[in-house]
This record gives structure tokens, C-alpha cells and sequence, in this order.
């Protein structure tokens, strides 16, 4: 019983308490989180560009294609974010542990799969599918060598972390990935440039310090469960009902279909930028680096907004779950675009920190005075795709979200730079006209759409 009022002192906080200071308590936590990523990951980038100025683009080479290569484990995330946030909601404490189980172990079994192919593929992906330029393909390949392992660490970390956001406890494993920053953060300049009688790794000692973070992480997230959490502490199971296995399939299908299509939509535009040689490759690069500076508040409290809607839709609060949502996303936005104001004077100085090539210097700018632009309408539309998520109705979202990547990110930046003669300011028009356009299609779902619909429901009548 005592387990269980803790549960309910969370559930009230999120289900009785006014939204924004709710969001900002449950985003608070994450958000000073993804600051401390973003930290890393900057510092990262300037141990790359001291190490190489051309190895600052290896690690954006990568990441579309670890999108793809993690398309399930982000579905089986979205599936466990809303069952579990709704039967939290519902007061159904016994089934929480049963589905964080299954979570659990369906994402270590993902993400085994995912290292195992990621591995054997990148040297067939890397040379004919992304064409990654030559100065820099050796670099990619000793990353990815690394990186490949840490997706299943990740995917592990990643659901302990899920299944906690869902209870409404953010503090806890935030403070947990502040540790495996530290020790990642720490450990950088060491690997990468050779420092203290560590040999000099380049990009290979960056992987090499994520897996130490990852390891440190899962570590604590398991002791944080054993010492706390005991009652919905996860285990592998075999638990996996056809009932589960259908409706998980539904909610998070979508999702990873959308994660491999994604994935698939930026390993074309990346081939297009590379298409225009290793400075271009660069300025995007760059240009990823000052955005993510200023979206630091959207990948913090976004999650947030997941959490609220399951647990109110849970707790039978349709009508009070749309209009969190859509609050919700117009706060988190109008905060990425106060950033990005702020941000705009500072970006030549944040980009020559990272390249003194002036034709990558002009490249990063015109990257930046374009896409800026459109960065609060993309914050507005991954908001609410985090209201999808929190209610399992991802099918149409996933729609719209396929639709603005592959017709305008893709097929209009391709039009752009190729057949107008745009060049490169090309490639960067389409990317904010798809951040338009999906913010505006986001809008009329979420104020229009029959979705503020619990699907636990569902699961519980078969």
C-alpha cells in the first residue's frame, strides 16, 4: 500500500495539477538534461574540429542512418510511454509493472537486432547509400564500429527511462544522464586527442566515451529501480500476449515506420549535401550544432506533454488532455523561438568557434538565417507528435509527418538546389518550408481530430 501511495502522489501531481507549472516541473528536469547533452556535444564537436576540422561531420553522417537502424526501438518507446502513463492515469498499478517489463525486454531484444545489422551493413550504407565524402569515410567507419554497440545500450537505458518519465518521476533519471554526461564530458579531450597517455582516437574515442556513459547509466537506472521503484521494477518476461503484441503494433508501428522513412528522407538530403562536397557537409553539420542550441527547451519538456496527455486520458479527461496539448506545444514553441531571437546576433561568433574556412563560415550563416526561421513551427509540430505518443494515436501524425519530409524536405529541396539553381540555399528552403507546413497540418489535427482517446482500454477488453 505504501508502494501504491507513492504511485498516487505522483499520478495526482500530473493529473490534479495546473498544466504549465506541471509541464515545467516534469520538462524542468529533462530539459536541464538536454542542456547538459547539448554542452557535450558542443564540447564534442570542438575536440573533433582541433582533432580534424573535417571530422566535426562524422557524427552527422551517422545519425540518420542510426535513425534507421533504431526505428523499432523508438516504437516499442511510444507504445510503452502511452500504455503505461495511461494505466498510471487509471490507478491499474499492477499492470505497470507488467508493461514495463515487457517494454523492457522487447527493447533489449530490438536493440540487440539493431547493433547485430547496423554493424554488418554501414560499409554497404556509408559508401553507396549516404556516399559519405572520402576525406572523411575512414573516420565514419571506426565510429560506427562503436556507436553500432551503444544502440542496444541505448535502447535499454532508453526504456528504464521511458517507463520512469511515464510514472511522472523526471528528476531522478535526469540526474542519472547527468552522470553518464560527466563521465562522457570528462573523458572527450582524453580519447579523442590523446591527452593524459590515452592514445589519439579522433571520432573512434568519442563512441568510446559514449559506451562508458551508457554503462554508467544503465547501472544507476537498475539501482535507482531496486532501491525506489521496487514494485514496477522491470524484468524480462515472456508476457507478450497477442493482444499486446497487436496493439502495440498499432500504436508504435506508425512510429517506426515513420523512423525508417525519416531515417530514409535524411540519408537523401544527406547524400544531396554531400553531393556538394566535404565544406557544405561541414557548414550542415554546423548549422546542427547552433540549432541545437537553440531547441535545448524542446527536447527537455516535449516528453512532458506525452506524460500529461496518457495520464489524463487514463484518468477519463478527454476534453482537458486536447486542450493540454495544445497549450502545451504553443508554450514549448514560443520558448524555442525566444531562443532562437536570442541566438540570431550570437551565430557567426558560435560558428567560428568550430571552422576558420571562410566558405564554410558563409555556408553555416545562410544555413542558419534560413532555418531559424522555421525552427518554433517544428518545435510546435514535435510537441504534437508528443500528444500523439502519450495518447497512442500515432497513424496520422506519422502521415503527416512522411508527407512533409519527403515532399518538401526532399523533394522540394532537390527542385531547389538542382533544377532552380539554388545550390545548397536550396537544400535549406526545403527544410523550412517542411517545418511550415507541418506545423500548420499538427494544428488542425490536434484541434480537429478525434484522437483524446485512451487505447488501455482496448488492451484490457481482449
Amino acid at each position: 500500500m505504501a508502494h501504491h501511495s507513492r504511485l498516487d502522489a505522483y499520478r495526482e501531481r500530473v493529473v490534479g495539477g495546473p498544466l504549465i507549472p506541471t509541464l515545467l516541473r516534469l520538462g524542468a528536469p529533462p530539459m536541464l538534461s538536454q542542456l547538459l547533452n547539448l554542452m557535450y556535444g558542443v564540447l564534442n564537436s570542438l575536440w573533433l574540429s582541433l582533432y580534424s576540422e573535417v571530422a566535426v561531420a562524422v557524427p552527422r553522417q551517422v545519425f540518420p542512418v542510426q535513425m534507421l537502424f533504431t526505428s523499432v526501438i523508438n516504437a516499442l518507446n511510444t507504445a510503452g510511454t502511452s500504455l503505461v502513463s495511461q494505466y498510471v492515469g487509471a490507478r491499474m498499478y499492477g499492470e505497470v509493472r507488467r508493461e514495463a517489463s515487457r517494454l523492457f525486454t522487447a527493447a533489449a531484444g530490438a536493440g540487440a537486432c539493431c547493433f547485430a545489422a547496423f554493424f554488418a551493413l554501414r560499409p554497404l550504407v556509408f559508401t553507396h547509400v549516404v556516399a559519405t565524402p572520402p576525406e572523411i569515410y575512414g573516420h565514419v567507419m571506426s565510429y560506427t564500429a562503436v556507436s553500432a554497440f551503444n544502440v542496444m545500450l541505448s535502447s535499454m537505458v532508453l526504456s528504464l527511462t521511458t517507463v520512469l518519465n511515464a510514472l511522472g518521476e523526471t528528476r531522478l533519471p535526469s540526474l542519472i544522464n547527468l552522470a553518464g554526461v560527466l563521465v562522457n564530458t570528462s573523458l572527450d579531450p582524453l580519447f579523442i586527442l590523446g591527452l593524459g597517455g590515452v592514445p589519439r582516437l579522433g571520432p573512434l574515442g568519442s563512441a568510446l566515451t559514449d559506451t562508458i556513459g551508457l554503462t554508467l547509466s544503465l547501472a544507476l537506472l537498475a539501482l535507482l529501480f531496486r532501491r525506489r521503484f521496487a514494485e514496477v521494477r522491470p524484468g524480462f518476461t515472456r508476457d507478450f500476449s497477442p493482444a499486446w503484441v497487436k496493439l502495440v503494433a498499432r500504436v508504435g508501428g506508425p512510429v517506426a515506420a515513420m523512423s525508417a522513412l525519416n531515417s530514409s528522407a535524411f540519408m537523401v538530403q544527406l547524400r544531396l549535401v554531400n553531393s556538394f562536397g566535404v565544406e557544405v557537409a561541414q557548414a550542415y553539420a554546423i548549422g546542427f550544432i547552433v540549432l541545437d542550441i537553440a531547441d535545448a527547451a524542446l527536447w527537455g519538456l516535449s516528453g512532458s506533454i506525452a506524460v500529461i496527455v496518457g495520464q489524463l486520458l487514463g484518468a477519463g479527461e478527454g476534453e482537458r488532455a486536447r486542450r493540454s496539448a495544445v497549450l502545451g506545444s504553443l508554450f514549448v514553441s514560443s520558448l524555442v523561438a525566444a531562443s532562437s531571437l536570442a541566438l540570431h546576433p550570437i551565430r557567426g561568433h558560435v560558428v567560428r568557434v568550430f571552422t576558420s574556412n571562410p566558405r564554410v563560415v558563409a555556408e553555416s550563416m545562410r544555413f542558419l538565417d534560413t532555418i531559424l526561421l522555421g525552427l518554433p513551427f517544428f518545435a510546435f509540430f514535435m510537441c504534437g507528435f508528443s500528444a500523439a505518443r502519450g495518447a497512442g494515436r500515432t497513424a496520422a501524425v506519422t502521415a503527416i509527418n512522411v508527407g512533409r519530409l519527403w515532399l518538401l524536405r526532399v523533394g522540394a529541396s532537390y527542385v531547389l538546389a538542382t533544377w532552380v539553381g539554388w545550390g545548397p540555399m536550396g537544400l535549406w528552403a526545403g527544410i523550412l518550408l517542411s517545418n511550415l507546413a507541418g506545423a500548420l497540418l499538427m494544428a488542425a489535427w490536434l484541434t480537429l481530430a478525434d484522437w483524446a482517446r485512451p487505447v488501455i482500454g482496448e488492451l484490457n477488453a481482449r
